[in-house]
């Protein structure tokens, strides 16, 4: 990854993070990416829902982290902490954006290794996610992560073309994982 990009663990998210988290948001959606968002993707749709993230940040039912260049946020990554009562071992990971200029460079790899450690750190063991994206299950395969299936028709890209979603999980062992 190049040196001008820094992972860190946002445990507020003020009126920069704000702007910035839904730029990257936005560009995402509006690039094709399914992630519970449809066209048109609003500015006011974006920080509607980084607020509500933050929000949860605040309650510590999650943590987010985001890659930085000069510029600003380039990425993002979630993980979701606050499970049902039977699944204290579990977390989410959650809305892995990654800006279109900053895509292949070591970005997304980063956040996911600072995801699993922070979620590791919490008393979480399993992570799980999903995706419809190919290029995500790229990296999530050289990550580590296990493909446990496929789900037809799960969701809707933003311009309602319905998509396959694909499952995975990793077991968090040791710290580096």
């Amino acid at each position: 990854m190049p040196g001008d990009i820094r992972i860190r663990r946002l445990d507020a998210i003020g009126a920069r993070e704000l702007q910035e988290l839904s730029d990257v948001l936005i560009d995402c959606v509006e690039g094709g990416a399914s992630v519970s968002f449809m066209l048109p993707m609003s500015r006011a749709k974006a920080e509607r829902f980084w607020r509500a993230v933050g929000e949860g940040v605040a309650r510590g039912e999650r943590v987010v982290h985001a890659a930085e260049d000069a510029n600003g946020i380039v990425g993002t990554v979630q993980v979701i902490l606050d499970q049902p009562e039977n699944q204290p071992h579990r977390g989410d990971l959650a809305k892995m954006l990654v800006h279109r200029r900053a895509r292949r460079q070591g970005v997304g790899a980063a956040l996911l290794n600072s995801a699993e450690r922070s979620a590791f750190a919490a008393g979480k063991t399993l992570l799980v996610l999903d995706t419809a994206s190919d290029d995500a299950e790229r990296l999530y395969v050289r990550q580590g992560w296990q493909r446990c299936g496929q789900i037809p028709r799960y969701a809707l890209m933003p311009d309602g073309a319905p998509c396959a979603t694909t499952i995975y999980c990793k077991f968090l062992e040791a710290p580096g994982l």
